[in-house]
């Protein structure tokens, strides 16, 4: 489907609107509607209480639904954002890795929305039109009518808006200049989504706010910077150098100085006050969040709009020794999924299946009632958040990988099995060993469990012409 400008409007009934609030390297345990589900020790990896608190993104998943084991297609942000607008891996969009242009000839969420007579705008970071930073006027829009505010990348912390020119700048440039002329980007981009929903409120509107945060640099802007300031920050159990000595190869952040993913001992000190404006950045979030909610509730659109808050991949921040993304830990490959949607999705919801956002396109146009004759790779599992369930769980395995070709992982609700070309097959018990520390590939009592996860992680690679693991014949269980 190309990029055309058609509209056919659908029926006459009440069609439900959508917004999609999307971060970047956003680690799920600093959401505490995540944290309320896990162990002590698994929320709050770097110390008793330390961590974020989201009010209002708890909301979300108090008055819908929550998924415990959602992940991305591939732990790197273009290809991740590149399946969830397309329902397909990220092979088959044009962007298995970061840089790359979506294809223009496939369709999206929001090019089928558009068809179906939806106003639809993205505001915020796209990654999915080149490296540039701090740019606009993107010609391919991907289905997002209004793209005035689809920036290609970047991070900086505020913009400096003056004659009508915008630029990135970071916090010390910023102090520098006068008030008016700077603003964060979390608040602008947040701005210009309410502006669009006052605009679009009284027809159906599809919207996407894509914040850059709280990706690197780990800047929060005041009072977000002091907000957790007193807070002491502990090593998480993973980095103590017992199991950095062990880790698999496709773990990476090995304690080596030429490695700027490891942190060593004398970089931890100033780490920890990264993880502080860590937090700080999340909550200033979860503020925004709260004012696009209560603009839904202000004009009264909260039962007939669908929200969904998630990201494109986490960030380890200090666990297993490293930074950032890329693996498949759970800290780096499983992102948060909370959904609202009082019209069909009841409150309270625990979903336990594995995904990946792979999946997402398929699920929130059958939630919308839309149909479309695109193929997707992804499922439709939205019955899982329509049905009377409070808990859903499932044995369905689904796959994730690294772009490039390193690794795939197969996953399901507690099992997840690591191949890698150059590396012994790895498999963890999330519920026996959620550090993710132990490799149950050759212990007897899993030998059935590997084989089996074995079997449909390579079907999977097969019907899906995963790239990224080439071999003659998957490994076999003794």
């Amino acid at each position: 489907m190309t990029d055309s400008t058609d509209k056919s409007v659908s029926s006459n009934r009440k069609q439900p609107n959508l917004i999609i609030i999307h971060t970047d390297e956003h680690n799920f345990r600093t959401l505490s509607c995540y944290q309320k589900l896990l162990t002590e020790d698994q929320a709050f990896v770097w110390g008793k209480g330390n961590n974020s608190k989201t009010p209002n993104i708890d909301k979300l998943a108090d008055e819908g639904a929550i998924s415990t084991s959602y992940y991305c297609a591939s732990p790197v942000c273009t290809p991740s954002r590149a399946s969830l607008v397309t329902g397909l891996y990220p092979q088959a969009t044009g962007a298995p890795k970061n840089g790359l242009h979506i294809r223009e000839d496939i369709p999206t969420f929001a090019t089928i929305l558009r068809d179906h007579g939806y106003s639809t705008s993205y505001v915020g970071k796209w990654h999915l039109a080149g490296h540039d930073k701090y740019t606009f006027g993107i010609k391919y829009k991907a289905g997002f009518e209004d793209n005035r505010f689809m920036m290609r990348g970047g991070h900086a912390p505020y913009f400096h808006i003056k004659d009508g020119k915008v630029k990135g700048i970071g916090d010390k440039a910023a102090a520098k200049l006068p008030q008016e002329e700077v603003i964060h980007l979390t608040d602008y981009f947040t701005d210009k989504t309410i502006e669009i929903l006052e605009r679009d409120k009284d027809k159906p509107f599809a919207l996407m706010l894509s914040i850059p945060d709280p990706h690197t640099p780990d800047y929060a802007k005041p009072p977000y910077n002091t907000m957790y300031k007193d807070l002491e920050i502990k090593s998480p159990k993973t980095m103590a150098s017992e199991y950095i000595a062990v880790k698999p190869s496709w773990a990476g952040g090995m304690a080596n100085p030429d490695n700027n993913e490891a942190i060593g001992k004398k970089a931890f000190v100033k780490e920890k006050e990264a993880l502080k404006q860590y937090f700080g950045m999340v909550s200033h979030i979860d503020d925004s969040v709260g004012r696009i909610l209560q603009f839904l509730e202000d004009h009264h659109l909260t039962e007939n709009t669908i929200v969904v808050f998630t990201s494109d991949h986490g960030d380890m921040f200090f666990e297993h020794n490293r930074r950032n993304k890329g693996v498949p830990y759970e800290a780096s490959a499983r992102i948060p999924f909370v959904i609202r949607y009082p019209n069909k999705i009841p409150a309270g919801k625990v979903i336990n299946t594995a995904y990946t956002n792979v999946d997402f396109t398929p699920t929130i146009l059958s939630l919308m009632d839309v149909d479309t004759d695109a193929s997707f790779h992804g499922l439709d599992t939205s019955d899982d958040f329509t049905n009377t369930k409070k808990e859903v769980n499932s044995d369905r395995i689904t796959y994730f990988a690294k772009s490039g070709g390193w690794w795939v992982a197969g996953v399901n609700d507690r099992y997840k099995l690591v191949i890698d070309k150059n590396e012994a097959p790895y498999l963890f018990d999330l519920e026996k060993d959620p550090d993710e520390l132990i490799n149950f590939y050759r212990a007897p009592e899993y030998a059935e469990i590997a084989k089996s996860m074995q079997i449909e992680l390579f079907k999977l690679l097969k019907q899906y012409d995963e790239p990224g693991l080439k071999m003659s014949k998957p490994f076999i269980t003794k």
